[in-house]
Parts: C-alpha cells; sequence; structure tokens
C-alpha cells in the first residue's frame, strides 16, 4: 500500500476505534496517528496469533481497528491515572 492508502487505513482504524470506546473521535491529526499505531500493534498481534485476515484495504482496517481499541483506551486511562497520580501526590499519600 502507498502512503496515502495508510493514511486512509490509520483515519478510518482511529476514527472507528474513537467512536466505539469514547463515543467521538480524537480529531483527524489524532485519529489518524493512533490508527497508524494501531496497524503496527493489530499486526504484531496478528502475527503473533497467526491470524490472517486475508489482506486488502478492508482487513488492513479490521487488523488497524482492533490494534488502535487498546491505545485509545490506554490514552484515555492514562490520563485519569495521571489525575489520580497528582492527587496522591499532592495529599502526601505514599503510592
Amino acid at each position: 500500500m502507498g502512503i496515502l492508502a495508510w493514511i486512509l487505513v490509520g483515519l478510518i482504524a482511529g476514527w472507528l476505534a474513537g467512536q466505539v470506546m469514547k463515543g467521538g473521535g480524537y480529531g483527524m491529526v489524532a485519529d489518524i496517528i493512533l490508527g497508524l499505531l494501531g496497524g503496527v500493534l493489530g499486526g504484531w498481534i496478528f502475527e503473533r496469533l497467526r491470524v490472517s485476515t486475508g489482506g486488502g484495504m478492508v482487513g488492513s482496517i479490521i487488523v488497524a481497528f482492533i490494534g488502535a481499541v487498546p491505545l485509545v483506551e490506554t490514552s484515555v486511562t492514562g490520563r485519569s491515572l495521571l489525575g489520580n497520580w497528582n492527587v496522591f501526590v499532592k495529599s502526601g499519600v505514599p503510592v
């Protein structure tokens, strides 16, 4: 696939993951980044499980979406964990 196809797959996968996990996307640039990183993570997961999607644009979107979902969840959870961490640090509670 060419670079434009990778960007398109990343945009679609990132947007879909944002819709499923949060109820809305993060914006075009963040959706593309999450989708592209999700494609790498999804490809790694599918390779380890020895699962093939048959290739093509639809298969790439499915793999990228499956990889982007945990990235979106981590980004949402990471923000809330940092907020909780600050509460503990400011209160003097040992973590």
